[in-house]
């Protein structure tokens, strides 16, 4: 599950307007030149237009120079206020016109939208540099970061100094003449490349389409997966056919469901081969020249691999570290995945079925294995598992362990028209955050399910400003009188991208560069993975899992096969993921700036691992977009290291029940509300009292 946090550094740039173009794009005609007049300041989404975005880059990039020019400028010796809370505090009105801009091009992009991102991209990583790169204003970091001993800082002041001063020099400001310059060619080539990659993966992804025009061959499928394949159709102008495309909603449950071998080979095999079908929409070379530049940047900075470059600011601290982890979940999980594929040849084999298993019959044979062994398929859940009413049991569990209450607001602009948008409400009633759940697959948004912020929660001149949030995601439109009915990996995805938005609507932080989700990438997902183990809890599942035609509360029956089957295909669902983490650690931590060939690049590092045959990693490298484009190389990892901490923490509230208050204000105050302020192990340990242990993981996917 992809999670996008937004930042955009400060730096330097100029966008080259005419002046009859610069004085009609500065008017008040222009929402970002003057207060929204939207309650708490909401982005003005129905004001905003493309072209407004350029003009208003520009006026961030003149108000951000004015701002460090302050502190270079300031005459008094440098001390923390003046320099690094200043430094802290500059750029709002940018990071402001970034954060709406990089939303909506993630949800809701079209052309313009695209075309300025691959404008700006190489303008702000130059912006970035300028700033990173500036002498004078790291001189003064520096002296404030020399003087520290002296300062009596607290613990989140100490951390704003600390992670300021890194930031520099993790930025190249220790490099001199060619380096330094050889470094900012490098970050603007990435920036372009990083761009370019995205949008072929969304290109690609919306060019396959599946259209079925003989009824014979929807055998097997479900009347859902029918209703919704005609649904698509239509709404593509093929009346009378039948659409399946490569979003999950349509995809996952046509591989589960659908008897016709050779249509399931073709629609996996399109999802497997976006981006390496040497076109112009191919990622191959992009993926393999994205890696050679890393490890080039990361040998000027002094890391010997980019992985070491970024581990250094994780948990993992090191690849070796990484590796171990990884290597113990493998060792556990490939002999269950291989005892899972001898299982699903033997349901071919008792078919008659004259052939060996491969990738793209996994998944429709597990289904038919779960179906004879727990007797539950997603066709028996998923009408119990309406999206409302998941939403709802979703707050309502909010509301239990912190008194959270949430009210839809309808007066509010939306980032596109399916959106929806709610006032938070703390325990006192007082406001807390909005939140924006936006949940349907279309064209113009990126595929997956992400949080993250129109404005972050931070506090200016004793005020506190309140987070803008959103959770974005990928579910199954209604179809005809059929609301949106999701499986239960859907349900878990809801409730992991809410603790995501949980960790930015509950922040207490002053420094924007701490607050929320602003923490090590292998710690951002506690508080997301955490949340789903409520999704599955007997207790909460018969809150919000309701039949959407008669309104019965899901039967114990089905609850006792829910639980019964939770360790069913888990060899194979790790070995996928952890498949994709080796691949992701393989290709950073690369010692030397030479492009691979990504093709026999992928081969190599499967053979080493021992990867079968019949299962395919998760994410092959031209559409691997969280390590290439969404800000997780060297940290897909990240996902089962927080499965280590949400199985030991959730442990915390089994030990003493489920809502209890006071975990859960524990919880709140060490994990929550602190955001980057302090060494994420010791808030580890300040809520749960101990170190975590990888047994609770393995123990609860039945590798152990």
């Amino acid at each position: 599950m992809k999670n996008i946090i937004i930042i955009f550094a400060a730096g330097l740039f100029f966008i080259s307007c005419s002046s009859n173009q610069q004085k009609e794009m500065t008017s008040n005609e222009n929402p970002f030149f003057s207060e929204y007049g939207t309650p708490f300041e909401v982005p003005a989404f129905d004001k905003i237009k493309s072209e407004h975005f350029l003009p208003a880059f520009e006026e961030g990039m003149k108000q951000h120079l004015a701002e460090i020019d302050a502190i270079i400028q300031n005459e008094e010796t440098p001390d923390f206020e003046h320099t690094i809370v200043a430094k802290d505090q500059s750029g709002e009105f940018l990071t402001n016109v970034g954060s709406v801009f990089s939303n909506l091009n993630s949800a809701v992009t079209n052309e313009e939208l695209q075309k300025i991102a691959k404008d700006v991209a190489p303008l702000l990583s130059a912006h970035r540099d300028n700033i990173a790169l500036n002498e004078a204003l790291f001189a003064r970091v520096k002296a404030v970061y020399d003087n520290k001993e002296n300062l009596n800082l607290d613990t989140e002041q100490a951390m704003l100094l600390e992670k300021t001063y890194k930031n520099f020099v993790r930025g190249g400001a220790n490099l001199k003449g060619e380096d330094k310059e050889r470094f900012k060619t490098i970050n603007k080539e990435l920036a372009v490349l990083n761009v370019q990659f995205d949008e072929n993966l969304l290109a690609e992804t919306n060019a396959f389409q599946l259209i079925i025009e003989k009824e014979a061959d929807l055998a097997g499928l479900p009347g859902f997966v029918v209703d919704m394949g005609a649904a698509d159709a239509k709404a593509a102008g093929l009346d009378g056919k039948w659409l399946y495309t490569l979003n999950k909603p349509s995809m996952i449950p046509f591989l589960q469901y659908a008897d016709n071998r050779d249509l399931r080979e073709k629609i996996f095999k399109g999802y497997i081969n976006r981006c390496n079908n040497d076109n112009d929409k191919d990622n191959k070379k992009i993926a393999s020249k994205m890696a050679a530049l890393r490890v080039e940047r990361a040998n000027l900075l002094g890391y010997p691999t980019h992985a070491h470059y970024v581990l250094d600011n994780n948990m993992a601290k090191t690849p070796e570290n990484v590796y171990a982890l990884m290597d113990q979940v493998w060792k556990a999980a490939l002999p269950n995945a291989k005892k899972e594929a001898i299982e699903l040849q033997k349901v071919i084999d008792a078919e008659s079925g004259n052939f060996k298993l491969e990738a793209w019959d996994w998944w429709y044979y597990a289904e038919k294995l779960r179906k004879a062994k727990y007797d539950l398929d997603d066709e028996q859940l998923k009408p119990y598992f309406e999206l409302s009413n998941v939403m709802q049991g979703m707050l309502d569990v909010a509301n239990k362990l912190w008194g959270l209450t949430f009210e839809e607001r309808f007066d509010l602009p939306k980032p596109h028209a399916d959106a929806h948008t709610f006032e938070v409400f703390d325990n006192d009633g007082s406001h807390q955050a909005i939140l924006i759940m936006d949940f349907h697959p279309r064209p113009s948004k990126q595929g997956g399910a992400w949080m993250s912020s129109y404005r972050k929660q931070y506090k200016k001149d004793g005020e506190n400003i309140s987070p803008v949030i959103t959770m974005v995601m990928n579910f199954s439109k209604p179809t005809g009188d059929t609301p949106s009915l999701l499986t239960f990996e859907e349900v878990s995805t809801m409730f992991h991208e809410f603790g995501h938005a949980l960790h930015g609507m509950l922040s207490d932080c002053r420094y924007q560069m701490l607050s929320g989700t602003a923490v090590s990438r292998d710690f951002v997902e506690l508080p997301s993975q955490i949340m789903e183990n409520w999704a599955g809890e007997p207790e909460v599942l018969r809150t919000y899992a309701k039949h959407y035609k008669t309104g019965e509360v899901i039967p114990d029956e089905l609850i006792a096969k829910m639980e019964a089957s939770s360790h069913f295909n888990q060899g194979f669902a790790t070995v996928e993921f952890t498949a994709a983490a080796y691949l992701d650690m393989n290709w950073h931590t690369l010692e030397t700036p030479e492009e691979k060939d990504a093709l026999a690049f992928e081969k190599e590092a499967m053979d080493k691992i021992g990867l079968i045959p019949e299962i395919v990693v998760r994410y092959w490298s031209p559409y691997f977009d969280h390590i290439f484009a969404g800000g997780y190389s060297s940290g897909y990892y990240a996902y089962q290291w927080a499965e280590v901490l949400d199985a030991d923490a959730f442990e915390a509230f089994k030990e003493t029940g489920l809502f209890d208050q006071e975990t859960a204000k524990a919880y709140r105050e060490n994990i929550l509300e602190k955001g980057g302020t302090d060494d994420p192990m010791k808030l580890y340990k300040q809520f749960r009292g101990k170190e975590p242990s990888t047994e609770p993981m393995l123990r609860r996917k039945g590798l152990i």
